[in-house]
């Protein structure tokens, strides 16, 4: 299980008797797996700081868990073409992070623990404040560009009547730069070729004779070119609707057709080069991009290739910023975290045993989810000493203490604090 407990018990004799005894019947009942948790000595300072640091403590504690889950979700959102190895890149200081959590060593450099408490709990909120205000940033400047990525691919989305046009046709097709004779672009049913190819020419007067031509098709429908005088677009567009054949409204303006072209290509490559492991990839021999529903193909020339497509493979390796930076500010977010929860051990335990500091604190994980109540039964009833009251309304449901409601949940005799890696999955 990705569950931790983190537990304090008073240091004399006869507590460090009751965690042995906890040991021995968690260890023989397969309940849990227990280990000392390391925390330094800290100047205490008053009570009084004390109480307020507790406080401060628990909301950290809250805001840390949250900038974590954060963070675990952008890396999921920028790998959404590698989504499997995601938990590879959820690391802290480069090792998984149950191995961190039963590993953990106070790091003296970054949070020195002769500093007074106030001083450390001040880096600990600083730092994630900081990594929570480049979080915004960066994301948001991903958002945009995926955005507008994904705008400009809705546009090669869709059939014949809705998508754009421009990876579709070429210069060839049309008659361009003439006074009297212009290309339309015509919709025509599947089951109306043959009505199309007998009857275009007849349409409307002025029409080139053989002048048609099927230049793409997707699942219903074939996008015709047709040539005929200006002057009778209009009668021809009528006619042609009468016929149920639809004209789309189309201008070939190469320089258009080359900025929409570029302009999708240049982000392809800023979401692969700057932000993710690998981006979405043109597929070859096709006029549609990869994950869309409705497959368009180029006829005419089959060595036209299709708009975007070059000889690059577009399926790179490599890990752009964004990703790396995500991944060492999640691992610095998560050490954040579990420094904050040893922190809140030490001072939960001076609050709640008293000074001089003298508690240990112990890390459990939990072996099985079915048997987290029993467990939870065994450590209250070993440390129902330290809270005799409290204790015996935990172990037993009908006792009712005026004033005061208690559940598992609620309270126990010893110092608790609950680490859930599963909320990353």
């Amino acid at each position: 299980m990705s569950e931790f407990w983190l537990i304090s018990a008073p240091g004399d004799k006869e507590n460090l008797q009751a965690l042995e005894r906890m040991n021995n019947v968690t260890s023989k009942s397969n309940l849990s797996h227990n280990t000392k948790f390391a925390i330094p000595d800290f100047k205490v300072g008053t009570l009084d700081s004390l109480v307020g640091l507790s406080d401060e403590l628990g909301k950290l504690d809250t805001f840390a868990e949250s900038l974590i889950k954060r963070t675990a979700q952008s890396v999921v959102e920028v790998m959404e073409d590698s989504k499997g190895k995601v938990h590879e890149n959820l690391l802290a200081n480069g090792v998984d992070l149950t191995s961190f959590v039963t590993h953990f060593e106070w790091d003296m450099a970054k949070y020195p623990a002769k500093q007074p408490l106030v001083s450390v709990v001040d880096t600990l909120a600083k730092q994630l404040a900081q990594i929570e205000t480049d979080l915004k940033s960066r994301t948001a400047a991903y958002s945009v560009l995926k955005a507008n990525l994904e705008n400009l691919e809705k546009k090669s989305t869709g059939n014949l009547f809705t998508r754009t046009l421009s990876d579709i046709v070429s210069k060839d097709d049309f008659v361009l730069d003439s006074e009297y004779l212009i290309t339309l672009l015509v919709i025509v049913p599947k089951s109306s070729y043959v009505q199309w190819q007998r009857t275009y020419e007849s349409l409307s007067d002025m029409v080139v004779p053989r002048s048609t031509k099927l230049i793409a098709e997707d699942k219903e429908a074939g996008l015709f070119t047709v040539t005929l005088f200006r002057k009778v677009t209009e009668d021809f567009k009528v006619k042609a609707k009468e016929n149920k054949f639809i004209v789309r409204e189309f201008y070939y303006d190469e320089k258009e057709i080359k900025r929409e072209r570029e302009e999708m290509n240049r982000l392809l490559s800023d979401k692969k080069q700057q932000y993710q492991t690998s981006c979405v990839a043109l597929k070859k021999g096709s006029a549609t991009y990869r994950d869309h529903k409705v497959k368009v193909t180029p006829l005419g020339n089959p060595a036209r290739p299709a708009a975007g497509q070059t000889d690059r493979d577009r399926e790179g390796e490599g890990e752009g910023p964004l990703l790396r930076w995500l991944k060492v500010n999640f691992s610095e977010a998560f050490i954040a975290w579990i420094h904050i929860k040893a922190l809140r051990v030490f001072v939960e335990s001076v609050l709640r045993y008293g000074l001089p500091v003298n508690f240990q604190a112990v890390l459990l994980q939990p072996q099985k989810k079915s048997a987290t109540k029993r467990l939870r039964e065994v450590l209250n009833s070993v440390f129902r000493h330290l809270d005799e009251v409290a204790a015996a309304s935990i172990l037993d449901a009908s006792v009712e203490i005026p004033g005061l409601q208690l559940s598992n949940q609620d309270y126990f005799p010893y110092v608790y604090f609950h680490i859930d890696l599963s909320l990353l999955d």
